[in-house]
């Protein structure tokens, strides 16, 4: 029996080793030390493999950043908007002040900006933050503790646009403070507009 084409589909322990080698690179030598060559040796594969399913260093960084992010940043389902968004923040922010995730941020954006074959990878790893805080909001959405017509993806913005603000200046802290700050700003932000007071 002929045995079924595969292409280039991906061994799912030999990724796995890639991505667990680049992040202990990234903590090691940062962005800038970081190679595909000293990659691939440490994950114990070929070369050509990891291009064969990354196209770049930054596409690396930015898969191996992202899947951390998905393993370590849970999706809290506490039943209330608030707190749900407070949980999501604090354990996001606290991920983000460690400088070596940040120094790799810095640098993942540093890198989109001077070479648009990386942007794509960095597009995608903030897309998928993005969509994770938008299932929250979509959650309190549809338990009706946001106005109708609210903008998620200008909320979104919001959030977002604390956490790269405070972490490319540094004139403040992320910490559990700000996300509780942020999670209430956002729900007052959103929430619906009291009922008028019976006449009766």
């Amino acid at each position: 029996m002929e045995r079924p084409h595969t292409g280039r589909r991906r061994n799912e322990a030999a990724r796995e080793a890639v991505i667990d080698a680049a992040i202990a690179l990234l903590q090691d030598v940062g962005y800038e030390g970081f190679t595909i060559e000293r990659l691939a040796k440490d994950a114990g594969v070929g070369k050509q493999t990891v291009y064969r399913w990354w196209p770049s260093k930054a596409a690396v960084v930015a898969e191996a950043i992202g899947t951390r992010a998905q393993h370590t940043i849970p999706l809290p389902d506490t039943g209330a908007l608030g707190t749900d968004l407070a949980e999501f923040f604090q354990t996001t922010f606290r991920q983000s002040e460690d400088p070596a995730v940040i120094n790799q941020l810095k640098h993942m954006m540093a890198a989109s900006i001077e070479n648009p074959e990386t942007a794509a990878p960095f597009k995608e790893f903030l897309a998928n933050r993005r969509a994770s805080l938008r299932s929250l909001l979509e959650r309190g959405a549809a338990r009706h503790e946001m106005a109708d017509g609210t903008d998620l993806d200008f909320l979104t913005d919001l959030a977002y646009g604390l956490l790269w603000y405070r972490g490319l200046i540094g004139h403040r802290p992320l910490d559990d403070d700000a996300a509780r700050k942020l999670a209430a700003a956002l729900v007052a932000a959103s929430a619906p507009a009291p009922s008028a007071p019976s006449d009766s």
